[in-house]
């Protein structure tokens, strides 16, 4: 009886951090990978909110002070209705700095209608989208460019299921972005399975989310990706792969356990 009660104990102190986490928590992650170059990235907020309008979010961003803000993706899930809170989060980050953001899965996969909605919805905020281009961040002396990748959905989800995807390699980059350049180049990607071609790319840093911290973690290690993959290689965190660093945020959004919703600060 004694070991019952200690295990629903257990249980219910279990049922109340979960809620906490997946409802108030929100945690601000530093990396400072030794530069003067202040990135604050935002991933996979999905359905999400800090806040009214997500007023407490936009208070952390603003005390980092960043020089550009980075989206990488699922900034609303594909069933979303209404998209006018994405668009008043965009709008209060760009008072606070440059937004470059990518698509993710769940933009990729909106109905047409509203891909077409929340296209022209971007159009109207000054949020620099990219599929597939690049921007330029000046800094002093400094010049660096920052790629967007929109890769192919069925590197995602083929025919309503996740086997046999295609896969991102060095030739598929290429194609979708050319050569890489010479000088400092960040990239924004939004699956980082795929870590090893952007290395072989030439990307200095890329920038991931899409695999939410891996859903629930233990000791440090993620344990579902969403293609439904049991321990994914890239789920949170700072990966060094060649000689490339690969970024990637536990994101905002989703179901969590032991994996609170992160705003992660860079400094490269």
């Amino acid at each position: 009886m004694k070991i019952n009660k200690i295990i629903r104990n257990v249980i219910a102190a279990g049922a109340v951090w979960a809620a906490f986490e997946n409802t108030i928590m929100l945690n601000v992650r530093h990396e400072k990978l030794g530069g003067n170059i202040r990135i604050v990235q935002l991933s996979d907020f999905h359905k999400r909110k800090f806040g009214r309008n997500n007023s407490f979010l936009i208070k952390l961003v603003k005390a980092e002070k960043p020089d550009i803000i980075a989206l990488t993706g699922d900034l609303v899930s594909r069933d979303e209705k209404n998209f006018t809170i994405a668009m008043r989060t965009i709008d209060k980050l760009c008072r606070i700095a440059p937004v470059v953001m990518i698509y993710g899965n769940h933009e990729m996969s909106l109905p047409d209608r509203k891909g077409e909605e929340f296209y022209e919805m971007l159009s109207h905020t000054d949020a620099i989208l990219l599929r597939n281009d690049y921007m330029t961040l000046n800094k002093g002396r400094r010049s660096v460019r920052i790629y967007g990748l929109c890769e192919k959905y069925s590197t995602y989800k083929k025919d309503e299921c996740y086997r046999d995807l295609d896969r991102i390699d060095l030739p598929e980059l290429e194609r979708l972005l050319g050569k890489c350049p010479e000088g400092e180049v960040i990239l924004m990607a939004h699956n980082p399975l795929f870590g090893k071609a952007y290395a072989e790319w030439g990307a200095e840093y890329t920038l991931s989310g899409h695999i939410h911290g891996g859903v629930i973690r233990l000791a440090g290690k993620g344990l579902l990706s969403p293609e439904r993959k049991l321990m994914p290689k890239y789920s949170k965190g700072k990966y060094t792969i060649g000689k490339m660093k690969l970024l990637v945020s536990g994101g905002l959004g989703k179901l969590r356990l032991l994996n609170p919703a992160e705003i992660v600060v860079y400094d490269l």
